[in-house]
């Protein structure tokens, strides 16, 4: 089997996507713009070859590095890069080299428009806000008398909560469709809710092998936007109600041999056409892993190792790599550069002590969503995992976690 794998090295993680698949006898190829001697041992491992091109947004440069591994290697059976960024260029190249092992450019706006995936979740059974297409300033005042302010305002096509804004009145409406960028964007009523995620990995027949769940509970557009503190946490288990949400998602979606990571609010509060607090609403889906280190997060949450399973997944359609057993909440607290905390992170390494699993940097590219310093830990009550919020942000105060 013949993978190409596109940007293998960003994250630095996905190197262990590509090991996964060279222990399990794949021919693991890569296109990325950086230098080989850039790579790290375990990418430079699990590579046969790697073709550097300029840069990955020149899609002439891309098809001729797919053009060369045909030549010399035959044809290619999975193209994938596993970065919502590069999901359309995916499908085009499975598009233009007939790959059928993904979504195909014809498949992807499903997956990437955020007014298209309105009809899918309604075909799910699962409500969503009232939207509307953000076409002009008079669109805008007639979708806010409807639904009254807050509004949410974001890209129809846009990765997590980039360039998303509350708009609180008619003031910063009509500030935001002066200043609007030349992009397509979408309304939607405020929900106030925390986000709740199923997250895992699925065959060719949509059978889900790997899943848990993480749980956002302060606003994830303020902690993008405003620079508030930037935590969540890995549950123990997956609610009942979440895996049922998502396992109906995937199968309207149709989502086939996949990593994904699907992202719904639970309600803080009762919303009329929606449902009462503690109900399931669907927020977006997203054909990837979860961002920075969040697959980290699940390993060490759930005893797993989603690298290996989404590899056993490519190779060999089922999982090889059991999980399970011992689970712990996994939390991530995303600390600013420039921020006067009262506790180092050698602090909190000595304070928390064997729950730490990560003390270290994010990359620049994530850092203004995610922070600069990464404090990962797992415990065994939500008490406890308190604590730790509370220690690594202080003297700054943090949203508290909800107990359903």
């Amino acid at each position: 089997m013949n993978f190409v794998f596109i940007s293998p090295n960003f994250p630095d993680a996905f190197a262990r996507f590509c090991a996964g698949l060279h222990d399990n006898g794949v021919n693991v190829l890569g296109i990325g713009d950086a230098p080989y001697d850039g790579l790290n041992s375990e990418l430079k491992y699990a590579l046969t070859e790697y073709y550097k091109v300029d840069s990955l947004e020149n899609y002439d440069q891309v098809v001729r590095a797919m053009g060369h591994f045909t030549w010399r290697y035959g044809k290619i059976d999975w193209v994938e890069s596993n970065n919502e960024y590069w999901m359309e260029q995916d499908a085009a190249l499975r598009t233009d080299f007939n790959i059928t092992t993904g979504l195909k450019s014809d498949d992807i706006g499903r997956y990437r428009s955020k007014s298209e995936m309105k009809a899918f979740y309604a075909k799910a059974g699962v409500p969503t806000a009232k939207w509307c297409m953000a076409t002009d300033l008079g669109e805008g005042y007639a979708f806010a008398e409807k639904t009254g302010y807050p509004i949410v305002v974001k890209p129809d096509r846009g990765v997590g909560a980039e360039a998303t804004w509350k708009i609180r009145n008619d003031s910063e409406l009509e500030a935001f469709f002066r200043n609007k960028p030349d992009v397509p964007y979408i309304m939607e009523e405020y929900v106030s809710g925390e986000i709740t995620t199923f997250d895992g990995v699925c065959d060719s027949k949509g059978n889900v092998l790997f899943a848990a769940s993480h749980i956002a509970p302060g606003s994830i557009m303020d902690m993008v936007n405003e620079g508030d503190p930037c935590f969540y946490y890995v549950n123990k288990t997956i609610p009942p109600e979440v895996r049922s949400a998502g396992e109906r998602v995937l199968k309207a979606f149709r989502v086939r041999s996949r990593f994904f990571h699907l992202e719904f609010f639970r309600l803080t509060e009762e919303k009329e056409g929606l449902g009462r607090r503690g109900d399931i609403v669907g927020l977006e889906v997203n054909m990837r892993p979860a961002g920075g280190f969040t697959p980290d997060m699940l390993n060490f949450s759930q005893s797993a190792d989603c690298f290996r399973i989404w590899a056993d997944m490519v190779a060999f359609d089922e999982n090889r790599h059991p999980y399970g057993g011992g689970e712990m909440y996994c939390v991530y607290c995303g600390r600013r550069d420039g921020v006067p905390y009262d506790h180092s992170m050698e602090d909190i390494g000595r304070r928390f002590g064997n729950h730490s699993r990560m003390l270290s940097r994010m990359p620049d590219a994530l850092a203004g969503a995610m922070g600069n310093q990464v404090c990962i830990a797992t415990f065994d009550t939500i008490d406890e995992m308190e604590e730790y919020v509370r220690y690594a942000f202080a003297p700054l105060q943090c949203t508290a976690i909800t107990r359903w």
